[in-house]
C-alpha cells in the first residue's frame, strides 16, 4: 500500500465517522422533536413504562442513546458478563443503565477505562457503585 493510499482510506475514514456522527445527530435532533410533540399525560405513561420518572426520561432522551455507553466498559472491566447481568436482573441492569446514563463522572470514568484502571477506582465516583458491590457480594455466595 502506497503513503497515498494510506492516506485515503485515513481521510475516508475520517469522512465515515464524521456522516455517521452528523446522521447520528439528526437522528437525536429528530427524537427530541417527538418528544417534544406529546402531551403531558402520554409522557407520564411512557416514563412509567419504562419505570422512570418524566424528568429522568426527558434527560435520558437529551442525552441520547450513547449515554450509558461507559456501564458495559466497566462491568467487563471488573468481570461481570453484562449478558448473564441482563438475564439474570434485567430490572437492576436497566436500573444500572439509568444511573450511569445520568452521571456526572462521565469524563473521569472514560479516562479511567481507557487508562485501564477503573477497576481500582470506580468506586471514588461511580454512582452504580454500591450496586456494583452488591452484585459482586451475591457472585461470591
Amino acid at each position: 500500500m502506497t503513503t497515498q493510499d494510506s492516506m485515503r482510506d485515513k481521510s475516508h475514514s475520517v469522512v465515515e465517522r464524521l456522516t455517521h456522527a452528523f446522521g447520528d445527530w439528526l437522528k437525536h435532533r429528530r427524537e427530541l422533536n417527538e418528544m417534544r410533540q406529546l402531551n403531558t399525560s402520554e409522557f407520564d405513561r411512557i416514563a412509567s413504562d419504562l419505570r422512570v420518572s418524566p424528568a429522568d426520561l426527558n434527560e435520558l432522551v437529551r442525552l441520547g442513546p450513547h449515554a450509558a455507553d461507559e456501564l458495559p466498559k466497566l462491568l467487563n472491566a471488573l468481570g461481570i458478563d453484562g449478558d448473564d447481568l441482563a438475564r439474570i436482573e434485567p430490572l437492576v441492569l436497566h436500573d444500572m443503565e439509568r444511573v450511569c446514563a445520568l452521571c456526572e463522572h462521565k469524563r473521569e470514568c472514560d479516562l479511567d477505562l481507557a487508562a485501564g484502571v477503573s477497576a481500582e477506582r470506580y468506586q471514588g465516583y461511580c454512582t452504580n457503585a454500591l450496586t456494583i458491590e452488591q452484585l459482586g457480594y451475591q457472585a461470591n455466595k
